[in-house]
């Protein structure tokens, strides 16, 4: 099985060479360097604490509104519901018309074509102020599904209109040490994003960091992603707990950093789940900027996945406008 050949994936055959097998594979992920817990944890930990000016802040809040990924992902979601969350996502703050939109609305592939409609000519790439549709994939949130059904899943949310796909890796797989399996399922993914005219919905692969249960476990599904082709490599599904964690976070910020040291080429960090609050958002801003760099802060590199972040945000945003808090009717229910 170890010399088992490997689907072809243009970055694992530039780094690992034309004999792509599952024995290479392996002896790449397994000789990877050990992951520093301690220090690990402490360095994010230091991060957490910076404090900013209050000019900064003002940056910080409009600058994690515009790294938002705007999620609904409940069995109950209605066509409606999805209309709400677009018109949310392109006026956030009906009171204030500076603020700014979010990246992405992020739904079931049954609903792309609603926000789709629902955005109109907003519909489009978030670096040119629009909004990107974004649609989990593969059987999400537990990836538990024949490889036909997850491409197919993928291929009907790409057709409906998706910019941009989440998908989930098999961890079974994963922790069972057949890497082969969910390498060969990423890259089958990424050909799945092609569009009929030859261009690619982005890749974001979950990694559902809170089952890999150890961070050198992190590192090496973070790696494997990479080289399948993932576009962006991202936490969680929100739905397992723990979901997003600074150290966690910071680690695959590493990782992305060390790849663009190694290859030249960038690829971008999504933590989703957990992150609710203003305060916690911009520990995420600091260690992005400290980490992997300040050209990192923009959308096609750094995403949040969130469902109530923007509400804390905006109103973070009248208080330092007004000098006090809104009252609850002040942002909308999600």
């Amino acid at each position: 099985m170890d010399t088992t050949s490997l689907a072809p994936a243009e970055r694992a055959v530039k780094l690992l060479g034309g004999d792509l097998t599952e024995k290479s594979l392996r002896l790449h992920l397994e000789g990877l360097s050990g992951v520093d817990a301690v220090g690990l944890e402490a360095r994010a930990a230091g991060l957490g604490t910076r404090s900013i000016k209050t000019t900064s802040k003002a940056w910080a809040l409009d600058t994690i509104i515009t790294l938002i990924d705007l999620t609904t992902l409940e069995g109950a979601d209605t066509p409606g519901k999805v209309r709400s969350l677009v018109a949310k996502a392109v006026t956030p703050d009906a009171s204030d018309p500076s603020t700014p939109r979010v990246a992405a609305v992020c739904v079931y592939g049954d609903m792309v074509a609603t926000a789709v409609d629902a955005l109109g000519d907003l519909h489009g790439d978030p670096d040119d102020g629009k909004i990107s549709v974004a649609a989990v994939a593969t059987a999400f949130p537990s990836g538990r599904a024949s490889l036909r059904v997850k491409l197919a899943d993928t291929e009907d949310a790409v057709a409906a209109g998706a910019d941009e796909i989440d998908m989930v890796i098999d961890r079974g797989a994963f922790l069972a040490g057949n890497y082969g399996k969910v390498f060969e399922e990423i890259v089958s993914v990424k050909e799945a994003c092609r569009r009929a005219d030859g261009s690619y919905a982005s890749l974001k692969v979950i990694l559902e960091t809170g089952e890999l249960n150890t961070y050198d476990n992190v590192r090496r599904a973070s790696w494997l992603s990479i080289l399948a082709g993932g576009d962006f490599i991202k936490t969680s599904t929100g739905k397992v707990q723990p979901a997003a964690t600074l150290p966690v976070t910071l680690l695959m910020l590493q990782i992305v950093q060390e790849w663009h040291r190694l290859t030249g080429e960038r690829v971008g960090v999504k933590p989703a789940g957990g992150i609710r609050a203003s305060k916690d958002a911009i520990k995420y801003l600091v260690t992005v900027a400290e980490t992997a760099g300040e050209e990192w802060l923009q959308p096609h590199l750094f995403r949040f996945g969130a469902s109530t972040l923007l509400n804390d945000v905006l109103m973070q945003r009248q208080k330092m406008t007004t000098g006090r808090y809104s009252g609850p009717d002040y942002v909308t229910v999600d």
